[in-house]
């Protein structure tokens, strides 16, 4: 019981360890973030289209709880604004922004999702379910800040706009209604969005949004802008959240479910991928898993205190490291921020513009976007390019959900193609030495005539069967005068399943007919088994099995020089020094 709860409560590795100096970096990293999350927290909520109170719910319980099971010591947890964005996509189709039934569901998610999440955890699925590759990343990362950005243009200008994922929709009534823009609002928002994008290369050591919120406040009070028809955050609960049962509903949760599942897998990869930056950068190492079950431990039982789904934020978690976060004790002292400010100071937040939490939203949004991910994709691997370009265009056009999964089925289309086409290469013994290289890339490697030395660089399975032996049968064609011995140098080869074997002795009997033998040569352990078991070492003989690419050679050339009576293989032995 003792081992099970050191191994699950990762919060025993760091904390007898604890000190006075690791405090002091905790508690101002702790600060720091506090006091990013207090605008952020409620501009994040505004976009998942719950009250702003619910965004510092969110740091209450949920960063109280990842300390205890996280194993990041920089991660800072609480409300991301990509993850509010799938929120509102999913829970939208089913209720109305802003109403009880809404708030209901979005609450019911952070449940879901972090159910969810512990069971991933749990089964230790935490490296088997990356299932979005970098280029679905990189596409749904291009797409999602604009799709936050076109959906604070209401709030940004004035106007009623649909709440919904559709930039195109957004773009039609914008246009319908360009004569409906309320002008001072326009004008709060836009200059904080400029003050924002200049302050931004000074590079402030206190965050920018944390004092345009303070100097709006004071402003929009000093000048009574609630009056002139500028939309405010009005009354704000005071206190903290209260406990109390999601609303557990089966119908609901059926219709969650496709929602809940997308934002446990983004938000994972999110974490992992933030705590992996993190860990390299510092040299440590999380586990995945455990961060699974953090994050997942850290929604569900946030849930019971009106949190709405948290995950790892980059911004803040990029703050806290600058202030020199020691342990996940900071997020503890975050949640003290946001405590103090629930019991304390939300009356104040009454008199907060609506088009300051629009614009802190669009400018934290746009920060997102990566276009150098995109060059870099592209310039590496042209194919992932056009796969993250894909992924963003269904990702704007189509919907969230649908462009995340039809980017994620391109990527494996793009998967199984590659694994159903692999490279084959064509070997030539390197002189003066027994090793057997790439003609192609190695000008020094020699071929040997009447053989043909092939590597296939991949596991040989259903996948690719028929292209291996389709490539090695037209290679023979192709040689068919000159070749009389094929040997497949298989220390490549993974893996072999029974549809390869049947493929091979296919294979074996098209090239019988044009007088070619077939060699195979490097198997492992585990291929050999394979082999053995399915009768393919008795279907061609066990002397058609060789350890190395060079031993097949030797035994070829030995019984070519025993038909011809000539010295083939001496010369061979004279090449290989």
């Amino acid at each position: 019981m003792e081992d099970w709860l050191r191994k699950t409560f990762k919060i025993s590795e760091w904390l007898p360890n604890y000190n006075g100096q690791k405090l002091s970096g905790d508690l101002t990293a702790g600060l720091t973030t506090g006091v990013m999350f207090i605008p952020q927290g409620m501009a994040y909520a505004v976009i998942a289209g719950v009250p702003p109170i619910y965004g510092l719910y969110a740091g209450v319980i949920p960063l109280l709880i990842y300390p205890l099971f996280g194993t990041s010591k920089n991660l800072s947890v609480g409300p991301v604004a990509i993850d509010m964005l799938i929120v509102a996509a999913g829970v939208g189709l089913i209720a109305e922004p802003n109403t009880d039934r809404y708030i209901k569901l979005t609450i019911l998610l952070a449940m879901m999702a972090g159910g969810l999440q512990l069971l991933m955890g749990s089964m230790r699925l935490g490296s088997v379910l990356n299932i979005f590759s970098r280029p679905v990343i990189a596409g749904f990362t291009l797409a999602a800040p604009l799709i936050i950005a076109f959906s604070q243009l209401n709030n940004l200008l004035g106007i009623e706009l649909t709440q919904t994922q559709y930039i195109i929709v957004i773009i039609e009534e914008f246009i319908w209604q360009f004569d409906d823009i309320h002008t001072q609002t326009f004008l709060w928002g836009i200059t904080a969005i400029v003050v924002m994008g200049i302050v931004r290369y000074w590079k402030p050591i206190f965050p920018i949004s944390v004092v345009i919120v303070a100097f709006s406040l004071v402003l929009s009070w000093f000048t009574g802008a609630a009056q002139t028809g500028i939309q405010v955050v009005g009354d704000i609960p005071t206190g903290l959240p209260s406990f109390s049962m999601p609303d557990i509903n089966f119908n609901n949760m059926r219709e969650l479910l496709p929602t809940a599942l997308t934002l446990a897998l983004v938000q994972f990869m999110s974490v992992a991928s933030l705590g992996q930056t993190f860990a390299k950068r510092h040299n440590y190492i999380i586990d995945a898993n455990h961060e699974l079950v953090a994050i997942g431990a850290s929604n569900f039982f946030g849930s019971f205190f009106k949190s709405i789904p948290i995950s790892g934020s980059f911004s803040r978690s990029a703050a806290s490291e600058q202030a020199n976060v020691q342990t996940p004790l900071a997020n503890i002292i975050t949640s003290g921020v946001i405590i103090t400010t629930l019991l304390l100071l939300t009356p104040i937040f009454y008199y907060l513009p609506m088009p300051i939490l629009a614009a802190i939203i669009i400018v934290a949004s746009l920060n997102l976007i990566d276009i150098g991910e995109f060059k870099l994709l592209y310039r590496t691997k042209p194919s992932e390019g056009l796969i993250a370009i894909f992924t963003a265009g269904c990702t704007l056009l189509i919907g969230i959900q649908e462009g995340i999964l039809l980017g994620v089925v391109a990527s494996m289309i793009h998967m199984f193609y590659k694994y159903s086409r692999p490279n084959v290469a064509e070997l030539g013994i390197i002189p003066g030495t027994r090793l057997f290289k790439n003609l192609e890339r190695n000008p020094e490697a020699k071929p040997i005539d009447g053989l043909m030395i092939l590597r296939v660089d991949a596991s040989f399975s259903f996948v690719n069967a028929d292209f291996f032996r389709d490539y090695i049968i037209e290679k023979s064609r192709e040689r068919n005068q000159s070749t009389h011995y094929v040997i497949i140098d298989g220390s490549t080869i993974n893996t072999l399943d029974t549809t390869a074997v049947d493929k091979i002795k296919s294979m074996v009997g098209t090239l019988k007919n044009w007088n070619i033998e077939l060699y195979i040569a490097g198997l492992k352990g585990p291929v050999r088994d394979v082999v053995s078991k399915s009768g393919l070492r008795e279907f061609l003989g066990d002397d058609h099995f060789y350890r190395d690419p060079h031993e097949a050679v030797s035994h070829i050339l030995e019984k070519i020089d025993q038909k011809d009576e000539s010295s083939r293989l001496a010369d061979y032995k004279d090449v290989t020094g």
